[in-house]
């Protein structure tokens, strides 16, 4: 399997990043692994494994949106280091997989993440981000080898914050709707925290929850129908880029790298605690990320193309988006020494230069 210089160099920039000697001897438990985000964990695992002194990746995934042609060629590249299973982590008994209930670090992602895909699965992504984070919890209460426990929540746990509450730390309380298309996802994630909190009172286990806040790049497939997804379709394909909004709301936008160094960070805290991880500038609007990918599919392809504003065929899809997003992160600084270094400019030519290479457009 032929890694991108693209993804080679974040490795790089993530490894750079994290102390040394963490995962020696370890094994390390992954759920959700198909995902954008576990193309970034399972290169990043199985390429430096040695040099981490890694013993085994476990990379658990119903598969249920898709199963990835790189996911099979990277199990096949590193027999020795990755196992991956077809496992419902909602309903599946861990103790079937040899020494997965043994597992030194566990990183639980299972659940869908884009609003697209989880409004037409809601009960499946009710089922892992509660059942199954439940049994997980179940399953290493008592351990003696876990080190740490990483859960995925979302900067969505927020809702649609007031200005006031802009730009969003860790202590804001949440204006969410517990009604509606996006509520299986907001406050499944909400409870998976509750439940997070509870098991680490009652019984000491190291568990961090990250607070994601809107990551791309490498590993986003171009059909996720996320915003950076949305536009990189668009320039691959040499169209112009359609907004299906008045292009007035505005987030930060997290490049890959920075955001596994930083969840990376978390899973190695080693005891209780909630960051939120993404990147605190520039807060752009949709139609000034648009006019990014433009500039960047000038540079790459050769067309610039227009903007185009229409309105979605999906009556539910703005409901409930939020007008903002822009976290804090200083007490990722301060507590994990996180500090998110590309931004959105670069990242888009990275992500797009990345596409380019892989799907040959």
């Amino acid at each position: 399997m032929t890694i991108s210089l693209i993804v080679k160099d974040d490795i790089e920039h993530i490894h750079a990043a994290l102390p040394r000697g963490r995962f020696a001897g370890a094994t390390v438990l992954v759920t959700g692994c198909a995902g954008f985000l576990g193309y970034y964990f399972l290169q990043y695992f199985t390429r430096r494994a040695s040099e981490l002194d890694l013993k085994r990746v476990i990379a658990f995934d119903t598969f249920l949106l898709h199963r990835p042609r790189w996911l099979t060629d990277l199990s096949a590249e590193f027999p020795d280091v990755l196992e991956t299973r077809t496992f419902n982590i909602a309903t599946d008994d861990l103790r079937t997989v040899d020494g997965a209930d043994a597992a030194d670090y566990v990183i639980h992602m299972a659940s869908i993440a884009s609003p697209t895909f989880y409004r037409q699965y809601p009960v499946e992504t009710i089922d892992a981000n509660i059942w199954g984070l439940r049994r997980l919890l179940e399953s290493y209460r008592g351990s003696d080898r876990l080190k740490g426990l990483l859960f995925f929540s979302s900067s969505e746990i927020y809702g649609d914050p007031a200005e006031t509450a802009i730009p969003t730390d860790e202590e804001y309380r949440g204006n969410v709707a517990c009604l509606g298309p996006r509520a299986c996802y907001d406050e499944s994630k909400r409870f998976g925290e509750t439940m997070c909190y509870v098991f680490s009172k009652m019984y000491g286990m190291p568990i961090t929850i990250a607070r994601p806040f809107n990551n791309y790049g490498p590993g986003m497939r171009i059909d996720d129908r996320r915003l950076p997804a949305d536009f990189a379709r668009c320039a691959i394909n040499r169209r112009d880029i359609v907004i299906l909004s008045d292009g007035s709301p505005t987030r930060t936008f997290c490049y890959i790298s920075d955001a596994i160094t930083g969840y990376l960070l978390c899973l190695l805290h080693g005891k209780y605690d909630y960051f939120n991880i993404g990147i605190d500038r520039p807060e752009i609007s949709v139609r000034g990320l648009a006019e990014i990918y433009q500039q960047a599919s000038l540079e790459l392809f050769g067309r610039r193309g227009a903007v185009v504003f229409e309105r979605s065929s999906d009556a539910e899809y703005l409901v409930d988006n939020p007008n903002r997003r822009r976290p804090v992160i200083k007490k990722a600084r301060d507590f994990l020494g996180y500090a998110p270094k590309i931004l959105v400019d670069e990242g888009v030519r990275r992500y797009l230069s990345f596409l380019r290479d892989e799907l040959g457009a």
